[in-house]
Protein backbone atom coordinates (compact mmCIF):
# COMPACT_ATOMS: atom_id res chain seq x y z
CA UNK A 1 0.00 0.00 0.00
CA UNK A 2 2.76 2.44 0.97
CA UNK A 3 4.58 1.61 -2.25
CA UNK A 4 1.54 2.49 -4.40
CA UNK A 5 1.08 5.76 -2.49
CA UNK A 6 4.73 6.61 -3.06
CA UNK A 7 4.39 5.82 -6.76
CA UNK A 8 1.29 8.03 -7.04
CA UNK A 9 3.09 10.91 -5.32
CA UNK A 10 6.13 10.40 -7.55
CA UNK A 11 3.94 10.44 -10.67
CA UNK A 12 2.31 13.69 -9.55
CA UNK A 13 5.71 15.23 -8.85
CA UNK A 14 7.09 14.01 -12.18
CA UNK A 15 4.15 15.54 -14.06
CA UNK A 16 4.59 18.79 -12.15
CA UNK A 17 8.32 18.97 -12.90
CA UNK A 18 7.76 18.42 -16.62
CA UNK A 19 5.00 21.05 -16.71
CA UNK A 20 7.33 23.55 -15.03
CA UNK A 21 10.29 22.67 -17.24
CA UNK A 22 9.50 20.51 -20.28
CA UNK A 23 13.21 20.37 -21.16
CA UNK A 24 14.24 18.26 -18.18
CA UNK A 25 16.05 15.09 -19.24
CA UNK A 26 15.38 11.69 -17.70
CA UNK A 27 18.71 12.01 -15.87
CA UNK A 28 17.75 15.37 -14.38
CA UNK A 29 14.32 14.08 -13.39
CA UNK A 30 15.88 11.01 -11.78
CA UNK A 31 18.27 13.19 -9.79
CA UNK A 32 15.47 15.50 -8.60
CA UNK A 33 13.17 12.62 -7.65
CA UNK A 34 16.04 10.58 -6.17
CA UNK A 35 15.21 7.50 -8.24
CA UNK A 36 16.93 5.64 -11.06
CA UNK A 37 16.74 6.74 -14.69
CA UNK A 38 14.98 3.47 -15.55
CA UNK A 39 12.29 4.29 -12.95
CA UNK A 40 11.73 7.70 -14.58
CA UNK A 41 11.47 6.09 -18.03
CA UNK A 42 8.92 3.58 -16.76
CA UNK A 43 6.95 6.34 -15.02
CA UNK A 44 6.92 8.40 -18.22
CA UNK A 45 5.58 5.45 -20.20
CA UNK A 46 2.86 4.82 -17.62
CA UNK A 47 1.88 8.49 -17.68
CA UNK A 48 2.02 8.69 -21.48
CA UNK A 49 4.76 11.34 -21.42
CA UNK A 50 7.11 11.11 -24.43
CA UNK A 51 10.89 11.33 -24.18
CA UNK A 52 12.57 14.74 -24.22
CA UNK A 53 13.32 14.91 -27.96
CA UNK A 54 9.83 13.89 -29.00
CA UNK A 55 8.27 16.09 -26.32
CA UNK A 56 10.20 19.11 -27.56
CA UNK A 57 9.35 18.41 -31.22
CA UNK A 58 5.62 18.07 -30.54
CA UNK A 59 5.52 21.19 -28.39
CA UNK A 60 7.38 23.24 -31.00
CA UNK A 61 5.06 22.12 -33.81
CA UNK A 62 1.92 22.93 -31.82
CA UNK A 63 3.22 26.31 -30.66
CA UNK A 64 4.49 27.37 -34.08
CA UNK A 65 1.14 26.57 -35.69
CA UNK A 66 -0.44 29.30 -33.50
CA UNK A 67 2.24 31.92 -34.23
CA UNK A 68 0.88 34.98 -36.07
CA UNK A 69 2.91 38.07 -35.21
CA UNK A 70 6.30 36.70 -36.28
CA UNK A 71 7.62 34.29 -38.85
CA UNK A 72 9.27 31.22 -37.35
CA UNK A 73 12.69 32.32 -38.63
CA UNK A 74 12.27 35.76 -36.98
CA UNK A 75 11.76 34.23 -33.56
CA UNK A 76 14.79 34.17 -31.25
CA UNK A 77 15.11 30.76 -29.61
CA UNK A 78 12.69 27.87 -29.92
CA UNK A 79 9.01 28.47 -29.25
CA UNK A 80 7.69 25.55 -27.18
CA UNK A 81 4.30 26.67 -25.92
CA UNK A 82 1.90 29.36 -27.06
CA UNK A 83 -1.58 30.24 -25.90
CA UNK A 84 -2.25 33.49 -27.81
CA UNK A 85 -3.06 36.50 -25.63
CA UNK A 86 -2.38 34.45 -22.49
CA UNK A 87 1.10 32.93 -22.14
CA UNK A 88 4.08 31.50 -24.03
CA UNK A 89 7.31 29.63 -23.39
CA UNK A 90 10.58 29.55 -25.32
CA UNK A 91 14.09 28.22 -24.86
CA UNK A 92 17.42 29.44 -26.17
CA UNK A 93 20.44 27.15 -26.10
CA UNK A 94 23.50 29.35 -25.79
CA UNK A 95 26.63 28.83 -27.89
CA UNK A 96 30.18 30.18 -27.85
CA UNK A 97 29.49 32.66 -30.67
CA UNK A 98 26.92 34.38 -28.42
CA UNK A 99 29.56 35.20 -25.80
CA UNK A 100 31.64 38.31 -25.21
CA UNK A 101 34.99 37.82 -26.84
CA UNK A 102 37.41 35.68 -24.79
CA UNK A 103 34.78 34.99 -22.10
CA UNK A 104 32.02 32.51 -21.26
CA UNK A 105 29.47 35.27 -20.64
CA UNK A 106 26.56 35.65 -23.06
CA UNK A 107 25.95 39.04 -24.66
CA UNK A 108 22.95 40.67 -23.00
CA UNK A 109 21.27 41.43 -26.34
CA UNK A 110 20.64 37.70 -26.93
CA UNK A 111 18.80 37.49 -23.61
CA UNK A 112 16.80 40.61 -24.43
CA UNK A 113 16.03 39.46 -28.00
CA UNK A 114 14.62 36.15 -26.78
CA UNK A 115 12.37 37.92 -24.27
CA UNK A 116 11.32 40.61 -26.73
CA UNK A 117 10.39 38.17 -29.50
CA UNK A 118 8.39 36.13 -26.97
CA UNK A 119 6.51 39.26 -25.83
CA UNK A 120 5.57 39.91 -29.46
CA UNK A 121 4.76 36.27 -30.25
CA UNK A 122 2.33 35.86 -27.35
CA UNK A 123 -0.07 38.41 -28.87
CA UNK A 124 -2.41 36.92 -31.44
CA UNK A 125 -2.26 39.58 -34.14
CA UNK A 126 -0.63 39.87 -37.55
CA UNK A 127 1.55 42.87 -36.70
CA UNK A 128 2.83 43.57 -33.18
CA UNK A 129 5.49 46.03 -32.08
CA UNK A 130 7.10 46.86 -28.73
CA UNK A 131 5.87 50.19 -27.42
CA UNK A 132 8.00 50.29 -24.29
CA UNK A 133 9.91 48.04 -21.91
CA UNK A 134 11.16 48.13 -18.37
CA UNK A 135 13.72 45.40 -17.94
CA UNK A 136 16.24 44.23 -15.39
CA UNK A 137 19.15 41.85 -15.80
CA UNK A 138 19.56 39.99 -12.52
CA UNK A 139 22.39 37.57 -13.30
CA UNK A 140 24.62 36.68 -16.25
CA UNK A 141 24.24 33.65 -18.51
CA UNK A 142 27.18 31.52 -19.63
CA UNK A 143 27.94 29.47 -22.72
CA UNK A 144 26.04 26.19 -22.58
CA UNK A 145 23.21 27.57 -20.44
CA UNK A 146 19.67 26.94 -21.61
CA UNK A 147 17.61 30.09 -21.23
CA UNK A 148 13.95 29.42 -20.51
CA UNK A 149 11.69 32.45 -21.00
CA UNK A 150 8.03 32.59 -19.99
CA UNK A 151 5.69 35.34 -21.11
CA UNK A 152 2.37 36.15 -19.47
CA UNK A 153 -0.18 38.63 -20.76
CA UNK A 154 -1.62 40.86 -18.06
CA UNK A 155 -3.84 43.87 -18.68
CA UNK A 156 -5.19 44.21 -22.22
CA UNK A 157 -6.76 47.52 -23.20
CA UNK A 158 -7.71 48.16 -26.79
CA UNK A 159 -4.75 47.19 -28.94
CA UNK A 160 -2.21 47.46 -26.10
CA UNK A 161 -1.06 44.52 -24.01
CA UNK A 162 1.11 44.43 -20.91
CA UNK A 163 3.33 41.36 -21.13
CA UNK A 164 5.70 40.21 -18.41
CA UNK A 165 8.62 38.00 -19.39
CA UNK A 166 10.84 36.13 -16.97
CA UNK A 167 13.95 34.30 -18.10
CA UNK A 168 15.60 31.57 -16.04
CA UNK A 169 18.62 29.32 -16.18
CA UNK A 170 17.53 26.31 -14.18
CA UNK A 171 15.97 27.71 -11.00
CA UNK A 172 17.85 31.02 -11.23
CA UNK A 173 16.04 34.04 -12.64
CA UNK A 174 18.36 36.12 -14.82
CA UNK A 175 16.07 38.62 -16.56
CA UNK A 176 12.69 40.24 -15.89
CA UNK A 177 10.96 42.45 -18.42
CA UNK A 178 7.65 44.31 -18.46
CA UNK A 179 6.65 45.09 -22.02
CA UNK A 180 3.87 47.18 -23.47
CA UNK A 181 3.25 45.77 -26.93
CA UNK A 182 0.88 47.15 -29.52
CA UNK A 183 -1.15 45.17 -32.04
CA UNK A 184 -1.48 47.26 -35.19
CA UNK A 185 -4.47 47.28 -37.49
CA UNK A 186 -3.91 47.16 -41.24
CA UNK A 187 -3.75 50.96 -41.63
CA UNK A 188 -1.26 51.42 -38.79
CA UNK A 189 0.73 48.47 -40.10
CA UNK A 190 1.08 50.10 -43.49
CA UNK A 191 2.28 53.31 -41.86
CA UNK A 192 4.93 51.38 -39.96
CA UNK A 193 6.03 49.70 -43.17
CA UNK A 194 6.21 53.08 -44.89
CA UNK A 195 3.56 52.31 -47.48
CA UNK A 196 1.30 55.01 -48.92
CA UNK A 197 -2.16 55.00 -47.41
CA UNK A 198 -3.67 56.92 -50.31
CA UNK A 199 -3.67 54.55 -53.26
CA UNK A 200 -5.83 56.79 -55.43
CA UNK A 201 -4.51 58.77 -58.41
Amino acid sequence: MARSINRKMRHERLSQLIRQNPLLSDEELASTLDVSVSTVRLDRILLGVPELRERTRRMAEQATSKLRSLKQEEFIGDLLELEPNHWALSVLKTRQEMAFRHTEYIWDHYIYAQASSLAIAVVGADMVIVGSIRGRFKAPAKVGDVLMARAKVGVHKGNKYIVSVRTRVGEKEIFVGRYIVVALDSEAERKVRGERLDTGA
